[in-house]
C-alpha cells in the first residue's frame, strides 16, 4: 500500500475524525503536501536541509562487540542519535516547516513528550524566524528539564498541561484545542505518525528517509537484505520511518517494540497494539489503551516518548495483516539494555531507543545460526540522565 486510501485509512485504521472547523483545513493540508511532495524543488529544498543542516546521511553502524556479546546476531545501529537535535525527530519537522511556509503560516504549535520533537520543532521555527509554541504535559517537564531549557533558548514558548495524566496524550489535546482556536495563522506540526489524515501519511513519507538509506547502506555493507529491523514504537514515527521502505519484502521481519512498562499484567504501560483494543483518539481510528466503556485507560513508560496510550494507525494496519509484529519491554529490560550498549559500544540510547535494544537478547535465543539486523536508534540519552540518576540511585 503506497499511501492510505482516499478518506486516509489504512485497512480498518486512520481516518478523519475530527471537528468540522479542521476538516477544511486537513483537506487542504493533504491537497498542499501533495503537491509540495510532487514538486522536484521542494525534494531538493527538504533534503539540502536534511544533508546541509540536520546531517544526513545517518551512518549504519556495526555494532560490534554488542554481537559478540549476543552470539548469533550480527547488530547493525541506523545512528539517528548523531543528527542535529540528537534524533530522528528533525526530518519531519523540517519537512513539515517548508509545508508550512509555503501555506504562510506564520505561528508553529507542536506537542511533545520525551521533549525530542519539541526541541527539533523549536530548532526549525528558529532556523526560519517563526513563532513556536511547545505544549508538554507537566509530569514530562519534570522529567525531560534539559530539553525543556533547549527549547526555550531556540525562542520557543513552553506551555505545562497540569490536566489529566499530565503526559503525552494531554499535551497532545492542548495542543488541538489550540489549533481549533487558531486555525487562520496556526499550523499544527506534529510529531508522529498519530492524528488525523493526512498527517500519519505525511510523517511517514517524510520519515521514511530513515529505511531508505539503510537498505542502500546494508546492501552495500552485506550485499543482501537484513533478516531483522527493530524499532521502539510509541507513536512510531522512527519505526515506519525504518519499516516502510521495506514492507514488502518477505523475508525481513519486521519487529515493532512497544512499551511494556511495569509489566503488561499490571496495566501500568504504554502497549496499545499488544494490550489494545481499536478506537479512536487524537483524530484517528487505531489500536488504544480503552476500558470496556471506550475510556482512554492512562499510560505509563519510564521513556516519555512512549507513555501515549495510543500508536500510529499504520502500525495497527502492520499488526492485523501481519506485515510486522509487536512486543512489550519493560522500564528495567530498557534500563538493562542502556548500560548494555553503553558498555560495550560507548554509545548511550535515549531511553525510547533502549526499548528496542532490549529486544535483542531475547531475539538472539530465538534464532537459529547467525542472522543480521537493523535496529534504529532514534535518539541519544543525554535527555534522560536525569531519570537514569533517579532509577540507579
Amino acid at each position: 500500500m503506497k499511501t492510505p486510501d482516499r478518506n486516509g485509512h489504512f485497512g480498518e485504521f486512520g481516518g478523519r475524525y475530527v471537528p468540522e472547523t479542521l476538516m477544511a483545513l486537513l483537506l487542504d493540508l493533504e491537497q498542499r503536501f501533495a503537491a509540495c511532495w510532487r514538486d522536484p524543488a521542494f525534494r531538493k529544498e527538504f533534503h539540502f536541509y536534511l544533508a546541509e543542516y540536520a546531517g544526513r546521511p545517518t551512518r549504519l553502524y556495526y555494532a560490534e562487540r554488542l554481537s559478540k556479546e549476543l552470539g548469533t546476531l550480527k547488530v547493525y545501529l541506523k545512528r539517528e542519535d548523531l543528527l542535529h537535535t540528537g534524533a530522528h525527530k528533525v526530518n519531519n519537522t523540517l519537512g513539515q516547516i517548508l509545508v508550512a511556509r509555503r501555506m504562510g503560516k506564520k505561528r508553529i504549535i507542536a506537542e511533545t513528550g520525551a521533549g525530542q520533537h519539541g526541541v527539533a520543532t523549536a530548532t526549525v521555527c528558529a532556523l526560519f524566524g517563526l513563532q513556536c509554541v511547545v505544549y508538554m504535559g507537566a509530569e514530562d517537564v519534570k522529567r525531560q528539564a534539559l530539553n525543556v531549557v533547549r527549547m526555550k533558548l531556540l525562542g520557543a514558548e513552553v506551555v505545562p498541561v497540569t490536566t489529566g495524566s499530565c503526559t503525552l496524550k494531554d499535551a497532545m489535546n492542548e495542543a488541538i484545542r489550540d489549533w481549533v482556536t487558531n486555525v487562520k495563522d496556526t499550523y499544527y506540526l506534529i510529531g508522529t505518525v498519530a492524528g488525523p489524515h493526512p498527517y500519519p501519511y505525511m510523517v511517514r513519507e517524510l520519515q521514511s528517509v530513515i529505511g531508505i538509506e539503510a537498505r542502500k547502506q546494508f546492501l552495500l555493507k552485506e550485499s543482501k537484505l537484513p533478516d531483522y529491523l527493530l524499532a521502539c514504537v510509541g507513536g512510531g514515527s522512527n519505526a515506519m520511518g525504518l519499516f516502510y521502505p521495506f514492507h514488502k519484502d518477505k523475508k525481513v521481519h519486521i519487529i515493532g517494540v512497544e512499551a511494556a512498562g511495569h509489566g503488561l499484567h499490571t496495566g501500568a504501560h504504554s502497549a496499545a497494539i499488544t494490550a489494545g483494543t481499536p478506537g479512536v483518539l487524537h483524530g484517528c481510528k487505531s489500536a488504544l489503551l480503552q476500558d470496556k466503556n471506550g475510556q482512554v485507560i492512562s499510560a505509563h513508560s519510564v521513556a516519555a516518548g512512549l507513555d501515549y496510550p495510543g500508536v500510529g494507525p499504520e502500525h495497527a494496519f502492520f499488526n492485523a495483516s501481519g506485515i510486522a509484529s509487536y512486543v512489550g519491554i519493560t522500564d528495567i529490560e530498557a534500563i538493562e539494555a542502556l548500560k548494555m550498549l553503553s558498555v560495550t559500544e560507548g554509545i548511550i540510547p535515549a531511553l525510547e531507543s533502549a526499548h528496542a535494544i532490549a529486544y535483542l537478547p531475547k531475539l538472539a535465543k530465538k534464532v537459529k545460526g547467525r542472522k543480521t539486523v537493523i535496529v534504529c536508534l532514534s535518539g541519544r540519552g543525554d535527555k534522560d540522565m536525569g531519570t537514569i540518576q533517579e532509577v540507579l540511585g
